[in-house]
């Protein structure tokens, strides 16, 4: 096993060379066949997914290739509320036929910002707004974007932290239907334990780190104030 990082940026191993883009089906999601040449001569196909057409897939496989940082094609909202408590929502999702837990999300019109699009997607799930009572910003984009399923396709999702307050009821489009709660943070082990729908893997990781930090703040307390009997006179 090895303690030090990979060799980022500089790749040392031959790896296989993309030599074609062929769209097998067209659609909103769009299926692709492509051809590598692998570092032996011989040649390999993979079926893939996404939502771009054939252009604009192959210059984004073209910038992934050459390490240029794209831009992100949805987000991931993770809203905080005034109290430090956590906004979910429970959203019944098409693809797998059931409810699924999850933070507010969604795609990246052209042309917009994050932070507009963050107000956007939570208007209209949620009825939430990004605050504007702080000073600086109220949103904290992670550095880099996330790839939601690099075995399927290139969609690449950026997470953003955001201190958010509610200013109006949801306002969710015909067809999506989806219910906010809020979740305290004392309560992300309980949850997570008996929730019985469906939940992304996104929310589930945040909510098992919250649970772990939970548990160690409350151990770091008793360490600093240890129990002592008369405490249970």
């Amino acid at each position: 096993m090895t303690n030090v990082w990979p060799n980022i940026g500089n790749e040392i191993t031959e790896i296989p060379e993309l030599i074609d883009i062929e769209l097998l089906s067209d659609g909103w999601i769009k299926k692709y066949l492509l051809t590598y040449k692998l570092p032996d001569g011989s040649t390999y196909k993979y079926e893939s997914v996404s939502r771009k057409g054939l252009a604009e897939y192959t210059a984004a496989l073209r910038s992934d290739e050459q390490g240029i940082i794209p831009k992100p094609d949805a987000i991931c909202i993770v809203p905080i509320l005034p109290d430090d408590s956590l906004l979910l929502i429970r959203e019944f999702r098409y693809p797998v036929n059931a409810w699924c837990i999850s933070f507010p999300a969604g795609l990246v019109d052209e042309g917009e910002t994050i932070e507009e699009c963050v107000n956007r997607e939570l208007m209209e799930e949620t009825g939430f707004r990004v605050r504007q009572d702080l000073e600086g910003s109220a949103i904290m984009p992670l550095p880099q974007n996330g790839y939601s399923s690099v075995g399927m396709g290139e969609e690449n999702v950026r997470v953003v932290i955001a201190y958010v307050e509610q200013i109006s009821d949801a306002e969710p489009h015909s067809t999506e239907f989806i219910e906010s709660f809020v979740l305290k943070r004392d309560d992300a082990g309980e949850f997570l334990d008996k929730n019985r729908d469906l939940i992304g893997t996104r929310c589930q990781l945040l909510l098992e780190a919250v649970r772990r930090n939970q548990v160690l703040r409350k151990r770091l307390v008793l360490a600093q104030n240890p129990i002592k009997s008369n405490d249970f006179a």
